[in-house]
């Protein structure tokens, strides 16, 4: 009899092994892991500058992160309640669907597969470009061609490691969170250090500062701070530059959201969910203000705003005999940023596929990876297309109208179902003030970004608002003409063949 149950669990896992669908293969320390090697990539390297530069002052810089964080805490507890309340993955696209009807949830994938993604992908990428190319050519400026050569090579791997497998991708991102702290550990250190003492470090004297590190019987000073001193000057501060110090700060924390992507991939999300997106996002808010002490002890605002790459200047000055390894994590960085992006994204392609608000092609897998191979591979070429023709601070700026006016409808959204379906399971609730506070800053800062910089804001509203007869001519009413529907269909046959891929034989949710 027992051997007869044997046979009969080893016929089932191997028929479960064999069956075609996406596994729960993501515990705990994954999700952490990818929550936080999602959100610290190259945004604290990037970000400060574009914070400062219309923050206007030092004070107002660290209060901007500071309320960065919170409100990204807030988001991330909003999506913890979303993410257990609706059991599929999907992520944004999902929540709308479920909350708001198939328009709002079809304009959000559209936007998505338009432009935030490539936009996103594409100023991360550049960043991980900058940091590997900069050091060789230092003092001189990098080759702007070489920069964008190495970014592409740089997205290629992740797309590589995203279709090979599952498992690897998500131990990729957690080895790559570990190396990324460490880099934030490296830049904190020395910066508090210096802070505290204010004393030579490293046998280096900053230009127009007193003596920084550690200690030193020939340089002695009372503390690096002069840069905290008067720091909330309100002259160069304008209420229309605002939102776009809000948008680079909460560019950096952004990823909070990528975990409600694979949902279905998620072990136990009820417990898992929430307590990742709590542990990893509290952690990285104090991390990040700590990294901006720490710049500012070491360099003058000026100095911040005319670096291109921050984590290098501040390695040159206070970290000599590491200021080569500093780009390399830096770079590291980036790639597990990257890494979560193509893993989380294609999930929302995949279910906007299988819900028919995609081509079906696109919600198939792998018949022996198990990976959304068509969805990834889509995201590829428009990167690509975008990284060659972006400048990185108005890919900041042009992807998150879209991407935080989405959040703040999606949030919307489930305070609506809130009100009307009091009785659907809800595992894990939010506190209202904290959901209402959420959505209302998230719009007003939409808003106000409309004023702030209407050109590219401008642009991503009406590539947004593009996606409105498209739904209606393929999906709300399907009118292409017959001979299109069969050139189509054709094509997405021979491209099935092609991938060898097919749709799930289980259902995940």
């Amino acid at each position: 009899m027992e051997e007869v149950k044997k046979e009969e669990s080893n016929e089932k896992k191997k028929v479960d092994e064999e069956v075609v669908h996406l596994r729960r293969e993501i515990g705990l320390l994954p999700a952490v892991s990818f929550i936080i090697g999602t959100v610290v990539g190259s945004g604290i390297f990037i970000a400060p500058k574009g914070v400062l530069m219309n923050s206007g002052s030092v004070g107002l810089s660290l209060l901007v992160w500071v309320l960065c964080g919170i409100l990204s805490i807030f988001g991330a507890l909003c999506y913890a309640e979303l993410g257990t309340s609706f059991t599929k993955s999907g992520g944004h696209y999902t929540y709308l669907l479920e909350t708001l009807g198939p328009l709002p949830a079809f304009l959000r994938l559209w936007v998505e597969f338009l432009f935030i993604r490539p936009a996103v992908a594409s100023y991360v990428s550049l960043a991980f470009g900058r940091y590997v190319v900069e050091p060789f050519f230092a003092p001189c400026a990098a080759p702007i061609v070489l920069i964008k050569l190495v970014s592409i090579l740089g997205v290629t791997f992740v797309v590589a490691v995203n279709c090979w497998s599952v498992s690897m991708a998500s131990r990729a991102q957690v080895t790559l969170t570990f190396i990324k702290m460490f880099a934030l550990v490296l830049i904190i250190i020395p910066g508090i250090i210096a802070l505290a003492k204010g004393r030579k470090m490293f046998g280096f004297i900053l230009p127009g500062f007193q003596t920084v590190g550690f200690a030193s019987s020939s340089h002695v000073s009372a503390g690096k701070t002069e840069n905290f001193q008067n720091g909330f000057e309100v002259d160069l501060l304008t209420l229309d530059r605002l939102p776009l110090a809000f948008y680079n700060g909460l560019y950096a924390y952004g990823g909070w959201f990528y975990l409600n992507f694979v949902t279905e991939e998620v072990i136990n999300p009820n417990r898992n969910i929430p307590l990742a997106i709590i542990c990893s996002m509290v952690t990285v808010m104090i991390f990040y203000v700590l990294v901006n002490v720490a710049y500012y002890t070491v360099m003058t605002p000026a100095e911040l705003l005319l670096s291109d790459a921050v984590a290098v200047t501040f390695a040159n000055r206070v970290l000599q005999g590491l200021s080569s390894v500093i780009p390399i994590l830096v770079a590291l960085s980036c790639l597990g940023a990257l890494n979560g992006g193509f893993f989380a994204v294609p999930r929302m392609l995949f279910v906007g596929a299988r819900e028919g608000h995609w081509p079906p092609v696109f919600s198939m897998i792998h018949i022996r990876r198990h990976t959304p191979l068509p969805a990834v591979l889509l995201l590829y070429p428009l990167v690509v297309l975008m990284l060659i023709k972006g400048e990185i601070y108005q890919l900041i700026n042009f992807a998150s109208f879209s991407r935080w006016f989405f959040i703040a409808l999606a949030t919307l959204g489930m305070l609506i179902h809130r009100y009307r379906f009091p009785d659907h399971p809800r595992p894990f609730k939010v506190p209202l003030v904290i959901a209402v506070t959420f959505t209302v800053v998230c719009f007003f800062i939409v808003g106000l970004s409309l004023h702030s910089d209407p050109w590219n804001t401008g642009r991503s509203c009406i590539l947004t608002l593009t996606g409105v007869p498209v739904y209606y001519l393929t999906i709300h009413h399907y009118r292409l003409p017959k001979r299109w529907r069969h050139i189509f269909n054709y094509c997405s046959k021979q491209l099935q063949i092609l991938l060898e891929v097919a749709q799930q034989e289980v259902q995940t949710y």
